[in-house]
């Protein structure tokens, strides 16, 4: 690992997660950092948009919906997905992955769409 890896690491990180990321101690979290979002997340052929998507598909598919919110929120704060496209995600998703699957996810988009909302418009 170098200062620069583990630099470009935690800066992707951040990116995708949409909060500022410290280093962690441990090779597991050093691993992630310097290899997923240091080389992986940074690799060109694909915009974050796209990285994210395809993302969302996994874990709709696994039903990883602890990991998706993250993923959910971070995509509308990062403004690569707007409300609408999550929600039509969720209905395109749900035909692919199963009617429990989707129908949780579809919740999940709801409510986080509806916090992030009166988020903003507390901010405003």
């Amino acid at each position: 690992m170098t200062d620069d890896r583990r630099r470009r690491g935690l800066e992707m990180m951040g990116r995708v997660y949409g909060w500022e990321v410290h280093d962690g101690p441990g090779d597991f979290f050093g691993i992630t950092v310097d290899h997923l979002f240091a080389e992986i997340w940074s690799r060109p052929g694909l915009s974050m948009r796209d990285r994210r998507l395809l993302l969302i598909g996994v874990l709709a598919a696994r039903g990883m919906n602890d990991v998706l919110d993250i993923q959910l929120p971070a995509a509308l704060s990062n403004s690569e997905l707007t409300a609408g496209e999550l929600r039509e995600i969720a209905i395109f998703l749900t035909h692919y992955v199963g009617w429990p699957l989707g129908a949780r996810l579809s919740v999940q988009v709801d409510t986080i769409v509806a916090r992030h909302e009166k988020r903003a418009a507390t901010e405003e």
